[in-house]
């Protein structure tokens, strides 16, 4: 099939990847531009897992304080250059996250950081909570390990639905921003301000 220049630049205004990329994404796809997309969207992920070992010493602390005076955020975003530091999709990327964090309130970067003990607590309760349920041992298993996933996409940045499209976890949007931009880009830490919080 033949892939018509119009196509190519049509699937680089609603991705931003290379020519190239996109020239092959489309004959890879028969020249359907949304499973093209969704080909980009992979790839971008795949490129970015490979470049997760990459050491990423540049970046931002960004601040953001929510309408009203009421939430403050200060966020930590790391890449490998000081020349991606200041693009625009790495700009908008760490208000983004910065947004997120002060809308969803998470408690931690990644589910490693959250203490043994309170995952125990909470594990503690979810299992109060099923005490009363008759199933065979490996289904009560199943159940809590799945509550304790949810407790972690709920409390964990890079876990939680993002909250510009629910379709994706904040982990997604990161890995396709790296993906985009060809570095490795790590969400260092966050710092969430709130009136009322911790007086």
């Amino acid at each position: 099939m033949t892939i018509t220049a119009n196509q190519v630049s049509e699937l680089r205004a609603r991705t931003g990847a290379g020519m190239m990329d996109c020239k092959r994404a489309l004959s890879e796809t028969n020249g359907d531009i949304d499973a093209a997309i969704e080909h980009l969207r992979k790839t971008g992920i795949a490129k970015a897992e490979k470049k997760s070992d990459r050491e990423a010493s540049e970046g931002l602390v960004h601040s953001y304080i929510h309408p009203g005076g009421r939430v403050g955020v200060l966020i930590q975003v790391s890449c490998e250059t000081d020349f991606v530091a200041k693009t625009d999709d790495f700009l908008n990327l760490v208000k983004d996250l910065a947004m997120q964090v002060a809308a969803a309130s998470p408690r931690s970067v990644r589910r490693e950081e959250i203490p043994e003990s309170i995952v125990a607590k909470e594990r503690e309760v979810f299992l109060a909570q099923m005490a009363d349920q008759k199933k065979p041992a490996a289904v009560m298993e199943k159940i809590l390990q799945g509550k304790v996933d949810k407790f972690f996409a709920e409390t964990v940045l890079l876990e939680q639905p993002f909250i510009k499209d629910d379709s994706k976890t904040v982990d997604i949007v990161v890995k396709e921003i790296s993906g985009k931009l060809g570095e490795n880009i790590v969400v260092r830490r966050f710092a969430r301000f709130a009136l009322g919080e911790g007086a």
